[in-house]
């Protein structure tokens, strides 16, 4: 099986490395993200420089192996890999483009998505559609990354984008499941318990408007609900991811990157990304960013070949995986 295409996978640099040029070659690859800002040498010389050399790359990309999506989180405001200053397109925070005329919303939609597609980007990270119910929330609200405290404008700005992406043929992946907009620390750092914050109408959201959405992709968070499953993150939770999978049969699941700080305490990357497979997951994102793992993504491969092998992953489940991620390549590179 293909099975390098569960894997979304993040890299330093303006060209293609080798390791990732080897790893396509021996598993295939679903999937690549772009960073411009690297944690590590804490400037921002990552994969993006200019709108000319982002093509390029971008071409360096599709033409691997496998042909692999290419995935940037470009939300606007903080969290927005293309920026101005790079001679990108202009893309408002949330909070921000919230407050715009309808018009005026869906020009620089249009702007920003016919971009994406020139240069060769097949899915961005967003909406946000966490509702803003702690606006002190490290993560969300203090940085204007959700639309609105009003549920209903966060659906109305979300199904307005995916009206935008759709005519410009860019995927969406709603985010960040089950709805972390309540939360009270910031999920880089550690696990976020969202079990009293979350509520039901949010969660409904993802429901109702992931199969809308072009693309249908879901992030999922490493939120710890309680109720649904005391000792995991929903990205390692079978019972969170089935609730998911029971109401979504066909959408995509993407986790949030597995290098985050409560899944490295907890558990490691490569131990973390066989849970999350065996609990349900589609592709693990593994941004090789927040640190460097470049040289052990192949030996992670390796070990969910052998847990194929064993049977302590289920070859079937892999089968649906793989599927949804080539009707998804084939919907977007077309």
């Amino acid at each position: 099986m293909p099975i390098g295409e569960l894997f979304i996978l993040g890299f330093f640099g303006k060209t293609v490395p080798v390791w990732l040029k080897q790893f396509a070659a021996r598993y295939g690859l679903g999937g690549v993200i772009l960073f411009d800002y690297s944690c590590r040498t804490r400037e921002y010389d990552n994969n993006i420089e200019s709108p000319e050399q982002v093509q390029r790359l971008c071409e360096e990309i599709a033409a691997l192996p496998s042909g692999p999506m290419v995935f940037i989180d470009q939300e606007g405001g903080l969290v927005r890999r293309l920026k101005e200053s790079r001679g990108f397109a202009p893309l408002p925070s949330a909070k921000e483009f919230n407050h715009l005329a309808p018009d005026h919303k869906r020009a620089i939609l249009t702007a920003s998505f016919a971009e994406m597609r020139r240069l060769g980007i097949h899915y961005d990270f967003a909406p946000v559609i966490d509702v803003d119910y702690n606006p002190e929330n490290p993560n969300i609200g203090r940085i204007k990354r959700s639309y609105s405290a009003d549920i209903a404008e966060v659906e109305a700005n979300a199904r307005l984008v995916s009206e935008v992406a759709r005519a410009q043929r860019v995927g969406l992946c709603l985010k960040h499941f089950p709805g972390i907009g309540g939360a009270v620390v910031d999920s880089h750092q550690e696990f976020m318990d969202i079990s009293d914050a979350l509520r039901g109408e949010q969660e409904e959201l993802f429901y109702s408007l992931a199969p809308k959405m072009f693309g249908d992709a879901v992030l999922v968070s490493h939120a710890i609900v309680r109720q649904w499953d005391k000792d995991r993150p929903m990205t390692l939770s079978a019972a969170g991811l089935g609730r998911l999978r029971n109401r979504l049969p066909d959408t995509l699941l993407i986790t949030d990157d597995m290098q985050m700080q409560g899944l490295q305490k907890a558990l490691g990357t490569r131990e973390a990304s066989l849970q999350s497979l065996k609990a349900g997951m589609d592709m693990l994102c593994i941004g090789n960013n927040l640190f460097d793992q470049e040289q052990e993504m192949a030996g992670i491969a390796e070990d969910v070949e052998q847990s194929l092998r064993d049977k302590t992953l289920s070859g079937s489940a892999i089968e649906k995986s793989i599927a949804r991620v080539a009707k998804r390549k084939a919907l977007l590179m077309a």
